[in-house]
């Protein structure tokens, strides 16, 4: 009786090491009792994640669509980078002013680098910016359907970008999800120089100098990356990365109607707490 026993004993072991680890858009385990769970906050839908592996560890309607606002920026700033060298320049005309702000002020007339405006449009969320870039990619449909078949192809299939600046309205509403947002963002930051611009906290730009409008950047330690958003229809979004030794975690909140920077914090803090 043995052998059949021992046999038995490692099939068993054998079943039990092979059950699969939960995919990456599942819902975070339930925590053991007496494990401090993840904090809640003003965001509506929001996740966190590490950037890395892209493993879940807590989220809250991760798949829930809403309204991106200027998180999706960094979408662009993709695609500009496939077509666009940093060193391309051209000038300003009255059209690209013509937007709802946030803007960074472009002159018309004025000439100005890929880089400069990569600079605008993610450290203070420049819309004239967008829309400049925009046009130096063919125009506004022309990077609209290339931002949409980027989102497919880093697997951000629940995304849908309508504008380059993410600005939106009644008909023309951009949509995704907080697990695609961070897809997107994992994919971005591979880009060394969407990484670069991210982390600086200013930068020269022709007639002035701008400053990153990513608080977390001088208020918590180890951010290294984020964008902040808002319409109307998006109400407060907010992506940030951090890293403490070698782990570097992510956090998306989308629709919040608070302090997202406060969640953000906290639940970055709770994130590196975890084994």
């Amino acid at each position: 009786m043995r052998k059949p026993l021992a046999a038995l004993l490692t099939a068993l072991a054998l079943a039990a090491a092979s059950v699969a680890a939960p995919s990456a858009s599942a819902e975070p385990a339930a925590q053991p009792s007496g494990a401090v769970p993840p904090p809640d906050g003003p965001a509506q839908a929001w996740l966190l994640a590490d950037l890395d592996s892209g493993r879940i560890l807590a989220s809250k309607d991760p798949s829930a669509q809403h309204a991106p606002a200027s998180t999706i920026k960094p979408l662009l700033a993709m695609v500009v980078l496939d077509h666009l060298r940093p060193d391309n320049f051209a000038r300003a005309n009255q059209s690209h002013t013509e937007v709802e702000c946030s803007c960074v002020g472009l002159k018309p007339g004025q000439a100005y680098t890929t880089r400069q405006l990569l600079e605008a449009l993610l450290m203070v969320s420049g819309n004239d910016a967008a829309n400049m870039l925009a046009d130096m990619l063919g125009g506004q449909r022309v990077a609209v359907a290339a931002m949409n078949r980027k989102a497919a192809a880093v697997g951000a299939r629940g995304t849908r970008a309508s504008s380059p600046s993410g600005l939106d309205g009644p008909g023309w509403e951009s949509i995704t999800t907080p697990y695609d947002l961070a897809m997107i963002y994992r994919t971005a930051l591979r880009y060394p120089l969407i990484a670069q611009i991210m982390a600086q906290r200013s930068a020269q730009f022709p007639g002035k100098t701008i400053t990153n409008q990513n608080e977390l950047l001088t208020r918590y330690p180890g951010t290294f990356a984020g964008k902040t958003g808002f319409t109307n229809l998006a109400r407060h979004t907010y992506v940030a990365a951090a890293q403490r030794g070698n782990r570097r975690l992510i956090v998306v909140e989308m629709y919040g109607q608070g302090d997202l920077y406060g969640q953000a914090m906290a639940l970055f803090d709770w994130g590196f707490a975890q084994p």
